[in-house]
């Protein structure tokens, strides 16, 4: 009998453990759920610095791209990670990661549209804008979709 007790308190602890995580990208790394809310505001403020006054689809465009970029072997397999890789981001170059949105924005929407599998880009990698960038090696990337000022690409 005790054997039967301790195999079902085993199982359900291993199955709140397994409930009580997100899994991100093909490496099976994972995420605390306690995490999750942080990851969220930090992909919030990117895109909020990124995106700003782009149309709500491409908000969630832009961070389905990080989000992309964590699952691809040629980027960090961290949402931090992605955003502070050296000179990937605008907005942690220029400050604009810091300013503060409210979580009821529209942003956060988007992040978590994204972070729940909606991808408008259809898989790309990078983005930019074709009007602010002054990368020469961007333009040589198969553009793949255009969402308001934003062209993105693999």
């Amino acid at each position: 009998m005790k054997k039967y007790i301790l195999a079902a308190v085993s199982f359900i602890l291993i199955f709140t453990m397994q409930v009580a995580f997100v899994t991100i990208g093909k490496q099976e790394q994972v995420m605390a759920a306690g995490n999750y809310k942080n990851e969220l505001q930090l992909l919030a403020r990117c895109v909020n610095g990124e995106a700003r006054g782009e149309p709500y689809a491409g908000q969630v465009a832009v961070a389905a791209v990080i989000l992309n970029r964590v699952k691809h072997p040629s980027f960090p397999n961290t949402i931090s990670g992605v955003i502070y890789q050296k000179g990937a981001f605008t907005a942690t170059v220029d400050g604009q990661i810091n300013v503060p949105i409210s979580e009821g924005s529209s942003v956060y929407k988007a992040c978590r549209d994204a972070m729940n599998g909606w991808d408008p880009t259809g898989g790309a990698i990078y983005y930019y804008n074709p009007k602010k960038t002054t990368n020469k090696w961007i333009y040589s990337r198969e553009v793949i979709k255009i969402i308001g000022s934003h062209r993105f690409a693999k």
